[in-house]
């Protein structure tokens, strides 16, 4: 479990050097009283572990930069970190405070350590394009969203999957994973959706995972997201949490095999679910422990093991599953 009495945390990613697991995590002061201001209080957090369960805590990895009209000088936000000739890149969601936080943007830092962290002097580098995706401006949604990029090596290519939504549609049924290509980390060009619209709002914090033969891209949502066209499915759960898709290509196409969260539950006990191989090559899934009856939680919990059964369904064993509902 890592867990802190004066801070919050929550969204979370992981960077694998040797027999290290660095997390890197969203944090917040739990001073702040409400939980809701944790989102423009967020610094980006950093420990260590070899076994995902007992946390060494190392230096902060990035706060927000203090130079006014900066384009990240509100909120430094979730990301994902790479490996490339020897760099750590770190790229990760900035907001602007001259523009109150409502449009999102992707930015770049690099690291010869994963310790250290320089931000790109050119940030950002992944904006939305409005060919294929939804503007503030159309005033469907309270934000622009652009965050939470997932980087992976592919055939030749760097691709980037974030958290975005089209530009056409009921409002609630835009929430797609946008798709961003480049050669060098540096210059991207944003594509069409990996995903097709129509179920939920938006899909947060996908991260994609090759298991046995298959492609899983899992993401984030919650039953007030989802749209008439999901309600409408006979015996529907409203469940808030983890969702996956699965598709034989990481770049797709994708589909929903099982219409029921990897984890999840109607308040919303586990969010934002990562999974990776632990250091006997199990796959697991973490989660940040989000809501309980009594309020906000705000750490995230220890490794569950993950079940594939022959249809490439996912589950965790129940027992495994702290507090769910």
């Amino acid at each position: 479990m890592l867990s802190f009495p004066d801070k919050w945390l929550w969204d979370f990613w992981f960077a694998k050097d040797g027999p290290y697991y660095h997390i890197f995590y969203l944090q917040a002061p739990r001073s702040l009283g409400d939980e809701k201001q944790r989102h423009w209080h967020a610094t980006i957090g950093h420990a260590v572990s070899e076994d995902l369960r007992s946390w060494e805590i190392l230096p902060d990895a990035l706060v927000p930069t203090s130079k006014e009209n900066a384009w990240d000088n509100y909120t430094t936000w979730t990301g994902s970190v790479i490996r490339y000739a020897g760099l750590w890149y770190l790229f990760y969601t900035g907001t602007n405070r001259e523009e109150k936080g409502l449009i999102q943007r992707i930015g770049l830092a690099t690291s010869d350590d994963l310790i250290n962290w320089r931000k790109f002097p050119k940030n950002p580098v992944i904006e939305v394009d409005q060919k294929w995706y939804e503007l503030l401006e159309s005033g469907q949604w309270p934000d622009q969203a652009w965050r939470d990029p997932w980087v992976f090596w592919h055939e030749g290519s760097f691709h980037a999957y974030i958290t975005a939504r089209t530009k056409d549609g009921p409002s609630l049924g835009r929430g797609v994973i946008a798709r961003a290509t480049s050669s060098d980390l540096m210059t991207w060009e944003v594509h069409e959706p990996v995903t097709a619209p129509g179920e939920f709002g938006h899909l947060e914090v996908p991260q994609l995972a090759k298991i046995g033969d298959r492609w899983y891209l899992l993401f984030c949502t919650d039953h007030q997201q989802y749209s008439e066209q999901r309600l409408a499915k006979p015996g529907l759960k409203l469940e808030t949490g983890t969702h996956y898709l699965v598709g034989d290509n990481p770049l797709g196409p994708f589909e929903m095999i099982a219409d029921q969260f990897l984890l999840g539950d109607k308040i919303g006990t586990n969010y934002a679910g990562k999974t990776i191989q632990d250091p006997a090559g199990n796959w697991v899934l973490l989660a940040a422990r989000a809501w309980s009856t009594d309020g906000y939680i705000g750490e995230i919990g220890d490794p569950m093991p993950l079940v594939i059964d022959q249809s490439g369904r996912l589950s965790l064993r129940p027992t495994d599953i702290a507090g769910r509902g």
